[in-house]
């Protein structure tokens, strides 16, 4: 599956809140930094625990992800094509392929909420998000 993953500068959850209104959207899923197990190499201060670590919405049967970003990003630099799929060799093929001459912002490994996770901007200018689920 292909979708959009939109990141917001600590707003997310208003913007989920009125999109979900423009659209009549159904809010599937709001998990907040605080919701995540503790991890010493991503530590979440007090004043994030409350921001959207993933949401997602149900518009019409079409999913929009979004999260508010750990850094501050400019209107254009905030959104990505994310790639859902159950088979690793997809997500590792494309992965190798896209990473030549690009950023790994963050590399494709097993995260808690995924068997593999990783996010990178192409040589492009294109930013990738690859969640791998079995």
């Amino acid at each position: 599956m292909i979708g959009h993953y939109l990141l917001f500068n600590r707003n997310c959850a208003e913007a989920v809140e009125t999109y979900a209104k423009a659209f009549d959207a159904k809010v599937i899923q709001m998990q907040r930094y605080r919701d995540m197990p503790p991890n010493p190499a991503f530590p979440v201060s007090e004043a994030d625990k409350d921001l959207v670590l993933h949401g997602r919405l149900d518009i019409n049967g079409e999913g929009l992800l979004c999260a508010d970003s750990a850094r501050t990003l400019e209107a254009g630099t905030n959104m990505y094509v994310s790639i859902f799929t159950p088979d690793a060799a997809v997500a590792t093929k494309a992965w190798a392929v896209l990473k030549e001459g690009g950023e790994v912002y963050m590399e494709l490994a097993p995260a808690f909420f995924a068997d593999l996770h990783g996010s990178l901007r192409d040589r492009f200018g294109i930013n990738w998000m690859f969640t791998v689920h079995k």
